[in-house]
């Protein structure tokens, strides 16, 4: 069974399939290509939110705070100009690397991010997470959908995402669209 397979069991995605990505205009305009894994959870769940803890970022939502494209291009300035003040993670130093938010906790401001590497392939990225307010980085050595898998079910080694766990714990996780969260519709 798939992560993706492990994903859909443990939390549904809606019953709508979402709107369909032009991958490749997705990827020009990111200038990057993007994970395999990823492209499977966005074009299973679109944008949106799981437990209510975490924001799934896809390209061209309808949302700017949603928007793979609007985040990336904002965490870039923003991290730029924190990084004159504040060290960046050590898996940062190396020359070349950098990171792509794919993600974000809500009301945290902390962030999920790609760690991308020279020679690497996007199926090889794996993810930082940002704390947000804060200088703490979490390196985790999986992709995307295994973090979130991970984080879900309580078996992320992160010191992160206690609210997911609280009792009782939820016989049933969820994901909600961007549009039944935000109280909008596309039209």
């Amino acid at each position: 069974m798939s992560v993706l397979d492990a994903l859909v069991r443990l939390c549904p995605p809606p019953a709508d399939p979402p709107p369909a990505v032009d991958w490749g205009q997705a990827e020009r305009s990111l200038g990057t290509a993007l994970p395999a894994d990823y492209k499977q959870l966005v074009d299973t769940y679109g944008d949106g939110i799981f437990d209510d803890t975490i924001w799934l970022l896809v390209p061209d939502s309808a949302y700017d705070d949603c928007d793979l494209h609007a985040q990336a291009t904002e965490r870039a300035e923003i991290l730029t100009d924190l990084w004159e003040f504040e060290a960046k993670p050590a898996e940062l130093l190396e020359a070349g690397a950098r990171v792509v938010p794919w993600a974000f906790e809500e009301g945290t401001g902390a962030f999920l991010y790609w760690l991308t590497r020279p020679g690497q392939q996007p199926d090889e990225w794996t993810v930082l997470y940002n704390e947000g307010r804060g200088p703490l980085w979490e390196h985790h050595d999986m992709g995307c959908s295994a973090f979130l898998w991970a984080a879900l079910t309580g078996t992320a080694d992160t010191a992160y995402f206690g609210s997911l766990h609280e009792a009782p714990k939820p016989t049933r996780h969820r994901f909600a669209t961007a549009d039944q969260t935000l109280g909008v519709s596309r039209s």
